[in-house]
């Protein structure tokens, strides 16, 4: 019997549909993110990246001019959403959560990228990305930090004059200094201790704030 053009009964198509709009755009910054976490910046080529997302180089480079342009997106695109504050009834187990989630921004694959890039870029392009760190994890943690002391302050566990931009930047500048200088993950136990011990004097009012120091305590304690 001569072939048919007609495909058998559950038998699969020999062409993959081809991937449109949003759904293509997604793929080719999934596998930017993907060359950056195995060859990072210096060997990420937009070639690479269209071979990731399995598509031609030409559907890249309409959507993005220049490899900095396509790893700012892709960086954007991919961090953790830091929106909103946790609220558990108390500024230390507030602040003990709030700095769970910033640790897992700074530790998800493109949190860990963005601090790669920044040690092989240059200068200009560094500053690029300094941008994207602010806009997508610093400025975030502060404002929720800010909500957080605001709580703090109306239930009266927090002195009034403690709201000050300096003690909002504490956390985010101690956990990024840590990350990068010192090599630290941010386990729970290391949170704890910040938190207990400088947070919470920091920002302490007349009486005690919380149930006291230590991060052994049920809820927000590190392990043993």
């Amino acid at each position: 019997m001569g072939s048919s053009g007609w495909k058998a009964a559950g038998e699969a198509p020999s062409v993959t549909p081809r991937r449109r709009g949003k759904v293509l755009e997604c793929a080719i910054l999934d596998a930017a993110l993907e060359q950056l976490g195995t060859v990072g910046w210096n060997g990420l080529t937009m070639e690479g990246v269209a071979a990731g997302a399995q598509t031609g180089k030409a559907a890249v480079y309409r959507r993005w001019p220049s490899k900095a342009d396509l790893v700012a997106d892709a960086l954007r695109a991919g961090m953790p959403s830091l929106d909103e504050a946790p609220d558990c009834g108390g500024v230390r187990e507030d602040l003990f959560q709030l700095c769970r989630v910033m640790r897992d921004a700074f530790f998800s694959r493109p949190g860990v990228a963005i601090r790669s890039v920044l040690h092989e870029c240059d200068a200009a392009t560094a500053e690029r990305f300094h941008a994207v760190i602010m806009g997508q994890v610093v400025e975030p943690s502060v404002r929720m930090i800010r909500a957080v002391v605001e709580r703090g302050v109306a239930r009266g566990e927090v002195r009034g004059d403690a709201m000050d931009s300096m003690v909002f930047e504490v956390i985010p500048g101690l956990m990024m200094y840590r990350s990068k200088v010192c090599g630290s993950e941010w386990g729970d136990r290391e949170i704890a201790e910040m938190v207990d011990g400088v947070m919470i004097p920091l920002l302490r009012s007349c009486g005690e704030l919380g149930d006291g120091a230590g991060g052994d305590r049920a809820t927000g304690g590190a392990e043993p």
